[in-house]
């Protein structure tokens, strides 16, 4: 009976290792591939970047600790920096040039353009695509589709 409970407790053990490697290591990643996708590298990595200290906090009552100044320091400043990424309004009439490339879209303000037979059917959809010089104003954060210069009074 002692072989039987030391080998569901391996197999409790194997099953909830698997789990924080599914959890911390797995979907972590799947959301930082889709954060580059969608917020640019260095918006992704500052939102990232609060991952060991929200480990740290949330590690504190786990384990019975009192916070530190250092921590509550910490936490304030990371705090002013994420709500700032927030916060941010960024609109000014821009412009994009042509340019051609290949990534999934629906038809949307920066994708009207024709498509062949050979084209996927349905939305959204991925095919090599031309886009046009557009000149118009929106809100946006600089990433792949928004590279441009401003100007400075």
């Amino acid at each position: 009976m002692n072989s039987l409970f030391a080998t569901f407790r391996l197999l409790a053990l194997l099953a909830t290792a698997a789990a924080v490697g599914f959890f911390g290591y797995g979907v972590s990643l799947v959301l930082f591939v889709l954060g580059l996708r969608h917020l640019g590298a260095a918006r992704t990595g500052a939102y990232f970047s609060t991952a060991p200290f929200i480990g740290a906090a949330l590690a504190l009552p786990l384990f019975g600790e009192a916070p530190t100044l250092a921590l509550i320091g910490a936490a304030v400043l990371m705090g002013i920096g994420v709500y700032l990424h927030l916060v941010e309004a960024h609109d000014h009439e821009h412009v994009h040039q042509r340019f051609e490339h290949e990534h999934r879209h629906l038809h949307d303000a920066h994708h009207q353009h024709r498509h062949t037979s050979d084209d996927q059917a349905g939305e959204p959809h991925s095919h090599p695509h031309q886009h046009s010089r557009i000149v118009h104003k929106h809100p946006h954060y600089p990433d792949l589709h928004h590279r441009h210069e401003h100007e400075h009074a």
